[in-house]
């Protein structure tokens, strides 16, 4: 049972010792970017009080989750390739399965939250400091922190309370709640899949709330008599769209999968998509377009 299951064994990502160093320098890179990235948005943010609006506050939350979940998963991996170990304790895998779940749900609930933000700002720009008050923006940050962290102990609650009889090893380069599930000889499973399936639903219904929202925006920008102005619009929006629609499709694909379609590299193809390349991007995405914040920094 469970009980006897001391550490996990993770993903190996190559059995080439030099390409495994390439694999670590990688990881290295990318995590890098995404601190430094993250961090002078945050910074930023933080220190310049032109920055302290509804958009701004909503920005510096999500650099914050991303810096965490990031955190979560490549630190871990990297140091498994650097000294060719790939253990992680039961306890250990316990925590990255609750803090990744925990911060990537709040980051999705998060970017829903800005795409309302962009939707009121463009749209209904006379009631902006009506419906996005201090208050208002606080409340809803504080929902998308604890809607991730009560979704993410459910989950985690309910995946390490099965027993586990498929032997330890997690085929992914971190601990992934499908990968666990694989490891479970019990019917009891088909309870978190469906945890899972909810999960889904919901994430599903936020995407499609940011997809109208965006519709509306395009609708109004499409309106703008300046070309310039379409285009500065266009090109805020649609890398936001592409980053959330990416994060989405993967998530979603990685937990609900038909295991007749598993593989070992398209788990990692996926997984790495959605857990490593978001954080790495979103401040290229929402700093590189934006004016006031490139002046800032």
């Amino acid at each position: 049972n469970h009980s006897s299951i001391s550490e996990f064994v993770l993903l190996v990502l190559s059995d080439t010792r030099d390409l495994q160093l390439l694999h670590f320098w990688l990881f290295l890179g990318i995590y890098l970017a995404a601190l430094l990235g993250n961090g002078l948005i945050i910074t930023a943010i933080a220190c310049d009080h032109r920055l302290h609006t509804p958009m701004y506050f909503f920005l510096l939350n999500l650099s914050l989750l991303d810096i965490g979940s990031i955190s979560t998963t490549v630190p871990k991996a990297m140091g498994n390739i650097l000294w060719d170990n790939r253990t992680i304790s039961y306890t250990g895998c316990a925590a990255q399965v609750f803090f990744f779940l925990f911060l990537i749900i709040a980051e999705f609930y998060l970017v829903t939250i800005m795409a309302y933000d962009r939707y009121i700002a463009i749209c209904k720009p006379l009631h902006y400091g009506t419906l996005l008050g201090s208050r208002a923006c606080a409340h809803m940050a504080a929902a998308a922190w604890g809607s991730g962290f009560l979704t993410a102990l459910l989950h985690t609650a309910n995946t390490f309370s099965l027993p586990f009889c498929q032997g330890n090893a997690v085929d992914q380069f971190f601990c992934e709640i499908p990968q666990i599930l694989k490891l479970s000889c019990s019917d009891a499973y088909l309870r978190e899949a469906g945890l899972l399936v909810l999960s889904a639903s919901f994430a599903f219904v936020c995407f499609v709330f940011i997809i109208l929202s965006y519709v509306q925006i395009f609708r109004v920008v499409l309106r703008i008599p300046s070309e310039q102005g379409r285009h500065k619009a266009f090109s805020t929006c649609l890398p936001h769209l592409a980053v959330v629609s990416l994060l989405v499709s993967t998530g979603i694909f990685a937990h609900l999968k038909p295991l007749s379609i598993s593989s070992a590299t398209l788990d990692l193809i996926v997984t790495v998509l959605y857990s490593v390349v978001p954080p790495a991007v979103n401040p290229l995405i929402y700093s590189m377009r934006n004016q006031e914040l490139k002046g800032v920094l």
